[in-house]
């Protein structure tokens, strides 16, 4: 059963909405309200973006990172690694 895009985006503008309203009156931005509404946001993103695939095969111009992203960092940090430096420490 696929899922009405129009449905999907009204989704994910109601997660951003929401997540804008907690950001904008937060006193602790690490809080769990604001985690979980980005958490929303982002699994309002990978709906809609899926909804609009299936439909239409059109994609999103957009791409939505998360903490996958870190180990990308990390690689990164390897790449540059020189075991001259290492040495040299």
């Amino acid at each position: 059963m696929s899922i009405d895009p129009r449905a999907a985006l009204d989704r994910f503008i109601a997660a951003l909405e929401a997540h804008f309203e907690l950001a904008s009156s937060a006193q602790d931005p690490e809080s769990p309200a604001i985690e979980d509404a980005a958490a929303t946001v982002e699994d309002a993103f990978f709906t809609y973006d899926d909804a609009l695939y299936t439909a239409y095969q059109v994609e999103i111009p957009l791409e939505a990172y998360g903490d996958d992203d870190d180990d990308l960092d990390e690689d990164d940090d390897l790449e540059n690694f020189s075991l001259d430096e290492a040495e040299e420490e």
